[in-house]
């Protein structure tokens, strides 16, 4: 019989029909503890009801500020089950930061780490609160595990917050999530701020729910799969994506705090993981870890990640025959399109899917607002599961959409005349080379291609009144790098027009990243100039 989707259209309801299809199922697996839907369930009323004690209304935002673990997706429930807004917070943010999302989301609630890797958070939160402007919205912060040698006046662990609702009825929770209509707000993620402050995008109830099923329905997911997930929670692909694409199915999120290759073979193989979700550079560690054998991960057979052909082709080799390819962002609720693992392979490889059902994508000319041809590249427009707002930014709203209520994406791309989608990178990323316009993804696929190449990134870089394009490459292990070689292969490959003028080569460690991992190509100029000043 096949599985059917969730009659739920708030995140209240969903955890309780869950728990009554789903009850015996595990739904999470984290280092500290192994709960199933019906023991989720439990624990997401006790701790609403906790917030109830402490006098969170709805519409109040509460932020959650910790490495992947039970108590994130069970406090995110339990913010929702109450009408209130869950706030994502980049557990790789600088004190400044922090409170930029603080201050700019109005947290009322804080539950947090009080140490995190390298940060410390206790630490971080004394000084901001010890600031003029302080935190003047942030009433409580609640710390969970280990709490810091002295709480401040209001301050609270996880266990005294579960403490806290005692006083608080059954039958008031109920009311309370009866309220919660499936418009309503849920969740508040911030974008990254590679290049600008970060955007708060606020999504809804019932697309976190009616989006993530079909996502799952194009990975043919089942109640029986399991989601190995490193990917941080406060990140879409975390608890929009996977999250999400798991709970409406019935399926079981395994944990890892952070990505640590070695730790990831032993929990994928320990769990029997069926799903991977990360990105090429993810995958590719596994691979390279000392520990890695095939057998290790036997048990994935897809999931979801996004990357070159040549970088998707690895993790099939490596077993997850059903890999799907995936595009999307924060604001088209994690995916707008996805492949379906049945496709052919050649075509998963290659493009990122049609558009999923009850969304439209379109691709339109970014200068004249012309709509583009098929095979013709523009700028990818979505309707449909799109978010409604940034938060406190009206103008920013309104410049995210077109006349016709498509959100601009930003990103470049072209549909075939079936309607699949071949992504071609960022709009702003385009570099115009002697008048002719290039997009730098697709030279990145043919320098893959070379079998020196591990990593390509490309650039645009001023020279003589004109741009030339650049490329920051990175060797695979043991292979010394060769750029006359690689300029051997664009040359029969590329239009002289698009064949990278200057190449440079670094190591991993040498890129620069955003908090999520990506690279900020606007930064990778710089690196031509350093690695030249420094050989």
């Amino acid at each position: 019989m096949p599985l059917m989707p969730p009659a739920s259209q708030t995140l209240p309801a969903l955890v309780r029909e869950q728990a009554q299809r789903f009850g015996s199922h595990e739904v999470l697996v984290d280092a500290n503890a192994r709960l199933t839907y019906a023991d989720f369930e439990l624990a997401v009323n006790q701790c609403a009801r906790g917030l109830l004690g402490l006098g969170v209304q709805a519409g109040d935002r509460v932020a959650i500020c910790m490495g992947n673990r039970n108590e994130w997706v069970v406090a995110a429930f339990a913010i929702t089950a109450i009408g209130a807004v869950m706030v994502g917070v980049n557990t790789w943010l600088s004190t400044p930061e922090l409170g930029y999302v603080l201050r700019h989301s109005g947290t009322r609630t804080l539950l947090a780490e009080p140490r995190f890797l390298r940060h410390d958070y206790a630490q971080s939160l004394a000084a901001l609160r010890a600031e003029t402007q302080g935190l003047p919205a942030l009433h409580e912060v609640v710390w969970v595990g280990e709490p810091p040698a002295d709480l401040a006046p209001g301050d609270l662990t996880w266990a005294a917050l579960q403490q806290t609702g005692h006083g608080v009825s059954a039958q008031q929770l109920a009311q309370r999530s009866a309220a919660v209509r499936p418009e309503d707000d849920s969740f508040l993620l911030y974008t990254s701020g590679s290049t600008s402050l970060p955007k708060g995008v606020v999504l809804q109830h019932d697309a976190l729910i009616a989006n993530m099923w079909q996502i799952g329905a194009r990975q043919h997911n089942t109640s029986h799969d399991r989601l190995w997930l490193a990917v941080s929670l406060f990140w879409g692909l975390g608890c929009e994506n996977a999250l999400f694409n798991m709970f409406t199915r019935g399926g079981c999120l395994v944990l890892q705090p952070h990505f640590d290759a070695e730790a990831a073979l032993a929990l994928i193989e320990r769990e029997r993981c069926t799903l991977f979700y990360g990105t090429p550079n993810m995958a590719q560690a596994l691979l390279d870890a000392p520990g890695y054998a095939p057998a290790r991960l036997a048990s994935l057979r897809g999931g979801a990640t996004i990357g070159s052909p040549e970088q998707i082709q690895r993790l099939v080799d490596a077993g997850c025959r059903d890999i799907c390819n995936i595009y999307g962002l924060t604001e088209t609720y994690g995916n707008c399109n996805v492949t379906d693992a049945a496709e052919p392979l050649h075509r998963r490889l290659r493009s990122v899917g049609r558009a999923l059902e009850g969304v439209t994508v379109r691709i339109v000319n970014p200068e004249t607002e012309a709509l583009c041809q098929a095979d013709e590249v523009g700028e990818i427009r979505v309707k449909g599961y799109v978010f409604k707002r940034y938060h406190n930014d009206p103008e920013a709203t309104r410049a995210a959409f077109d006349d016709d209520g498509f959100f601009r994406t930003g990103d470049l791309g072209w549909l075939d005349a079936e309607g699949y989608l071949y992504f071609r990178g960022r709009l702003k990323e385009m570099v115009k080379v002697g008048g002719m316009n290039v997009a730098p993804v697709e030279v990145e696929e043919v320098l893959l291609q070379h079998p020196l190449v591990l990593a390509a990134y490309c650039t645009g870089l001023a020279q003589d009144d004109d741009f030339v394009l650049g490329a920051v490459l990175v060797a695979r292990a043991g292979a010394t790098p060769n750029t006359e070689a690689v300029r051997r292969h664009c040359q029969g490959r590329l239009a002289r027009y698009k064949q990278p003028q200057h190449i440079v080569w670094v190591s991993d460690a040498e890129l620069p990243l955003t908090t999520t991992g990506k690279v900020k190509k606007n930064q990778l100029p710089e690196l031509f100039v350093r690695v030249a000043s420094s050989r």
